[in-house]
């Protein structure tokens, strides 16, 4: 709080723990747009990414009272969490048929660092999303979410090297889709 202004996330959150319907849809018009990209980094298919945004936000109202208001952006970052966990959770599932969400199968790329100078970030995203759902969501989760191998190990039931290898394997294709784009650019 500065100046003796409330925190707009602080207010939602009252109004919610208070039982108020209308700050549900205060928060939803504050966040989708933010919480939904975050879920596209993870989950391609429009239609399943709807489904599992809605989940997410039904456990966001059902356990705010868990939430800890720790200044200005911390229910952010908190919802973030739940969609991240939602989206990885829909993997799981949808990957405990007969195929696994590591890819075994590296492509036959050279070993590069993606370039992405010169790209805005909706077509990174894009790029991104055209992954395979094991690159992608270790990318996501060492690049974006801040997470060690150690860490995305026991959030996917993987080894450490497995993570670190999916994201040397992601970071090879990505870098072949940007070139790719590049190209198709000129």
């Amino acid at each position: 709080m500065t100046n003796g202004s409330t925190d707009r996330d602080e207010e939602i959150v009252g109004l919610l723990l208070r039982g108020e319907t209308s700050a549900m849809d205060r928060l939803y018009a504050v966040h989708a747009g933010y919480l939904t990209a975050v879920c596209a980094r993870y989950i391609t298919d429009d239609d399943t990414l709807k489904d599992v945004l809605q989940e997410a936000m039904i456990k966001i109202f059902t356990q705010i009272d868990t939430f800890r208001y720790r200044g200005q952006g911390s229910l952010r970052a908190w919802m973030s969490r739940i969609v991240v966990n939602e989206s990885l959770q829909y993997l799981r599932h949808r990957h405990r048929q007969p195929t696994t969400l590591l890819d075994t199968e590296p492509p036959d790329l050279p070993d590069e660092d993606p370039d992405t100078e010169g790209l805005n970030g909706e077509t990174v995203t894009r790029l991104i999303r055209q992954l395979p759902d094991g690159y992608r969501t270790v990318l996501n989760l060492y690049v974006i979410e801040g997470r060690s191998h150690k860490e995305i190990a026991q959030l996917l039931g993987i080894k450490p090297d497995s993570s670190a290898s999916q994201l040397h394997r992601a970071k090879n294709m990505l870098a072949h889709l940007i070139k790719e784009y590049q190209r198709s650019e000129v």
